[in-house]
């Protein structure tokens, strides 16, 4: 396969919790109704992790079904990315863990940290490794979060959003002009304390000192983050579809990060797309950081909502703040033997 191939996304795969939590059990512990949790977000419910899962075992299971998807075994994967805030440990890094549960022993392995911008990232990041040296035959590339582990279930601020769970896709090699075109990529951080989890860092260590509800939980200022959401995240689209010498108006569907029902809508509507041009599972699985764009885009390949050849955006915003988009003709490699 030459340096020129195209990348395209050759399976999917997600794994969710069976834990579910919808708003009225939310609104146990908050001062709020369940439907201003859905005038606000448009969220109903959320997934949650048991005590004994990991990060790493819902990476693997998405990983696993994304291999099926693509009609490949592990040893056929040269690159596992995973991209996470809420790994098992501080390190080693989960994608270690991943090639050794999956049994791809020969995949060059690491971690992308990105917040929930990281899945974008992570497959501009593989496919552009791909591009650049043939050998890597197929990647994984994964997001996963549990947040649960890191909020405070009595903060409205965090508590109505954050969920978890895990997707993946896998990355082959096609024909020129398939798959990814082009990506963009946008920093503002002049919002950098907006969104935050600062203990366990190296500025909030946590030797020498008890828990400390103000720095070991997730911090997040909803109203930073819309403005910046709504504000830079049209722009880094459109950057995207230029690079990739694609009017905006030929766009056939996108797939954002699953943070706000309504935020989504808003941006939908701001670049002057139908509503129908879009995937949402935010109302059903809630924000599930790093892994929303993957799961999204594993429930909408599901729901036959992607067609070969369609030009498709997947786009998010992380804390930092941080965006990123990418445009994909769409198509699906044939499986081997097919």
């Amino acid at each position: 396969m030459s340096k020129q191939s195209g990348v395209a996304i050759a399976g999917v795969g997600h794994h969710l919790p069976d834990l579910i939590e919808d708003n009225e059990t939310l609104c146990r512990n908050l001062d709020v109704t369940p439907d201003w949790i859905i005038e606000k977000t448009g969220i109903k419910r959320r997934y949650l992790a048991r005590p004994g899962d990991a990060a790493s075992d819902f990476a693997t299971k998405a990983a696993q079904r994304a291999l099926d998807s693509a009609g490949l075994i592990a040893t056929e994967i040269d690159l596992i990315i995973v991209c996470t805030f809420s790994g098992d440990y501080i390190f080693p890094p989960v994608s270690a863990k991943v090639q050794m549960l999956l049994g791809a022993s020969g995949a060059q392995i690491f971690d992308l940290q990105a917040n929930c911008c990281g899945f974008v990232t992570g497959l501009t990041t593989a496919s552009d490794r791909m591009k650049v040296d043939p050998s890597v035959r197929n990647a994984l590339v994964i997001g996963v979060e549990i947040n649960s582990r890191y909020i405070d279930r009595a903060d409205v601020n965090s508590a109505i959003y954050m969920s978890d769970g895990a997707g993946a896709v896998v990355l082959s090699h096609t024909e020129p002009g398939l798959g990814i075109l082009g990506s963009a990529f946008h920093t503002d951080s002049s919002n950098f304390e907006a969104v935050r989890m600062r203990g366990g860092g190296s500025s909030f260590p946590i030797m020498g000192r008890n828990f400390d509800p103000s720095v070991d939980q997730m911090e997040m200022n909803g109203i930073a983050t819309w403005k910046q959401a709504i504000t830079h995240l049209p722009n880094v689209i459109r950057r995207a579809c230029a690079k990739s010498n694609i009017d905006p108006k030929e766009v056939d569907f996108l797939i954002f990060h699953q943070a706000n029902l309504k935020m989504i809508e808003y941006i939908v509507r701001k670049m002057g797309y139908d509503l129908a041009k879009t995937f949402t599972n935010v109302e059903e699985v809630g924000n599930t950081g790093a892994a929303s764009v993957g799961i999204a885009l594993s429930e909408a390949v599901a729901n036959s909502c992607l067609k070969e050849g369609q030009l498709v955006v997947l786009a998010a915003v992380g804390a930092g703040f941080n965006f990123g988009a990418s445009i994909w003709r769409w198509h699906t490699p044939a499986k081997k033997g097919a």
